[in-house]
């Protein structure tokens, strides 16, 4: 069967020598017209398609594969897909051997990154073929893909399980902590009452005091547990009329002595901004999260700046603090949960702040100079604006 001829085409351009110029005239028009079909068929699909040769030229691209590897029709000339796409043909491997039959050649797959003239994810098929005559080389059919959203939503699907189960494991893990210390209330209120009782002396004075410290240090690890598992728990926000300036105000002075004896001074330059549809609480863990974050990037006598602004759309609260900024190599992590750079840090106060504004139809931004500083922005839909949003 191999090399028989039974199209009308081949039959056609057998007798091409025996054509008048009429018979030759329709047969060139008949062509054109059949290429002009099938280019308007393959720049209709989605998918890249090329041909290149052996040593990568392009001899062919549609309007697809154009557009993919960022070239126009007028610059194919001359071009490699070697040099579009670099270091692809180092990982073809065999597929590029002269000694492999177009016949025994599998299709090769390969996924890669292109960053021109967009960042993209592009998933190639290429198999060989020979041209109709020996004397023309091997040629490669090449199919490309753009799996961009694709990769991104399974990453996001993958990244969404893991922090689920985390968070899960997190939660079990505050759960039972609180038991010791419910046990470790009642024994200290136990030892308050019995040194009440004792004669009153200067070393009784002394206990006293150390059992009132250690059921406060209690009572604050029983309200982070608390504020955590409330942080965490995976419910939507119950969204009401809120006034953000009062919110931080509040948040504020509840971490006032902490500010104060860590030396760290609050500049708040909050004007009365429009209200907007949020969950006190939860927004209260976000305000609790950033603001103990720059604390403890600061040394005594830093600053934390909290300024606020909005437009037609949008309600923001930047927070900066003058502590050490953040290495490159740990920004692109920051949100990951467990990642810290703090010393006994548990790695969960920006996921979860993260978490709550993603379901506040909000979003979080950072930017920050090592030396210099950080700083967050908030930003909230307006209250009409979402309404807006909603409705439509």
């Amino acid at each position: 069967m191999a090399g028989k001829k039974n199209s009308s085409l081949d039959r056609v351009l057998g007798r091409l020598d025996t054509l008048d110029s009429i018979n030759l005239s329709n047969l060139v028009q008949r062509l054109a017209r059949e290429r002009g079909v099938f280019e308007e068929i393959f720049n209709t699909l989605q998918e890249g398609i090329l041909v290149v040769r052996d040593d990568g030229a392009i001899d062919y691209a549609n309007a697809s594969a154009q557009r993919l590897i960022g070239i126009g029709e007028d610059d194919l000339a001359g071009q490699t897909l070697w040099r579009l796409v670099p270091g692809l043909r180092n990982s073809l491997g065999p597929v590029l051997d002269d000694n492999v039959s177009a016949a025994a050649a599998s299709v090769v797959a390969r996924e890669f990154e292109l960053t021109y003239p967009e960042p993209r994810i592009v998933r190639l098929y290429m198999v060989p073929f020979r041209a109709p005559t020996v004397a023309q080389s091997r040629r490669f059919a090449v199919i490309l893909s753009d799996v961009t959203k694709e990769k991104q939503s399974t990453e996001a699907r993958i990244e969404n399980e893991r922090t689920s189960s985390i968070l899960l494991l997190a939660a079990g893990v505050a759960h039972e902590l609180g038991n010791p210390l419910n046990s470790l209330t009642i024994h200290l209120q136990l030892i308050e009452r019995k040194v009440k009782r004792l004669k009153a002396s200067k070393e009784i004075e002394s206990v006293a005091e150390s059992v009132r410290v250690c059921r406060d240090e209690v009572a604050r690890l029983d309200g982070i547990i608390a504020n955590f598992l409330e942080a965490i728990r995976p419910r939507p926000p119950d969204l009401a009329e809120t006034d953000l300036t009062e919110l931080l105000a509040e948040v504020l002075r509840f971490q006032h002595r902490e500010l104060a004896d860590r030396g760290i001074a609050v500049e708040a330059e909050t004007a009365s901004l429009p209200h907007v549809l949020a969950d006190r609480n939860q927004i209260k863990q976000v305000f609790f999260n950033l603001t103990k974050n720059a604390m403890e990037a600061m040394r005594p006598g830093g600053k934390l700046k909290i300024k606020s602004r909005a437009d037609d759309d949008s309600v923001f609260l930047l927070f900066a603090d003058s502590g050490a900024g953040i290495k490159q190599e740990d920004f692109v992590r920051l949100f990951q949960p467990y990642h810290t750079t703090k010393t006994g840090g548990h790695g969960l106060g920006l996921m979860i702040a993260q978490r709550i504004m993603r379901d506040h139809g909000g979003q979080i931004g950072l930017e920050s100079k090592e030396g210099v500083g950080t700083v967050v922005t908030l930003q909230f839909p307006r209250k009409d604006r979402r309404v807006r949003m909603l409705h439509s």
